[in-house]
């Protein structure tokens, strides 16, 4: 059984969860710690003890919903994965966050504000979670190309096998709007993954007959 949490647990949480929810409708400058401390039914000094400041609350809402790239890579770049394992370990892990709760939609939506209107959270991003993962998958690919080290049409391949996802989730209002039975229910997103690991094993296979072709 999970132990209850303390007093001081709750507090800080609700702190998060309502900075989360600001930070995403209305970005990092537009919102106050007044404003968080009201929403969440405490006082403005909390956010002092908890966090330092609104930059420090910031940076545990942000750092606090990104899984560990670790455990992303595990998901997909296993040696023993064939090619359509591994891009539905792939995918699975892009889209996760359709498949979560509100709190996963919010941060989505304050992703897509930091990249709008950086803080310098979006470059520590990069580079200690996107390049790790982007370079797992490389080393993926290589592996099914039978390649020793990936060159640039191999991370092109990466960034459009990613790009597939990123834009469901970049555009999930659009295709919601234009086809909601697409994202309506678990299903219909795990449909998604399996499909995306066939149109991605489509790439690979084209990539394959370019470097045969010698147009790679």
């Amino acid at each position: 059984m999970r132990k209850p949490r303390s007093d001081g647990e709750q507090s800080r949480e609700r702190l998060r969860l309502a900075a989360m929810r600001l930070f995403a409708e209305q970005g990092y400058a537009r919102t106050s710690t007044r404003e968080i401390a009201q929403a969440a039914g405490a006082n403005v000094a909390a956010i002092s003890y908890y966090f330092g400041d609104k930059a420090g609350l910031y940076r545990a809402v942000f750092e606090g919903m990104c899984p560990a790239p670790e455990a992303n890579i595990a998901q997909y770049d296993q040696a023993h994965f064939t090619l359509r394992e591994a891009l539905l370990g792939f995918y699975r892990q892009m889209l996760a966050p359709l498949q979560q709760d509100d709190g996963a939609q919010l941060f989505l939506r304050l992703w897509l504000r930091e990249r709008l209107e950086p803080t310098g959270l979006w470059a520590a991003e990069i580079d200690n979670s996107i390049r790790p993962e982007h370079m797992a998958l490389v080393r993926v690919l290589c592996r099914h190309l039978n390649l020793e080290q990936g060159d640039d049409e191999v991370h092109r391949l990466a960034y459009a096998l990613a790009a597939l996802a990123v834009q469901i989730m970049v555009g999930r209002d659009i295709v919601t709007a234009i086809t909601p039975q697409l994202l309506a229910t678990p299903a219909a997103i795990e449909q998604w993954l399996h499909k995306l690991a066939r149109y991605g094993e489509a790439l690979v296979v084209a990539e394959q007959i370019n470097r045969k072709e010698g147009t790679a």
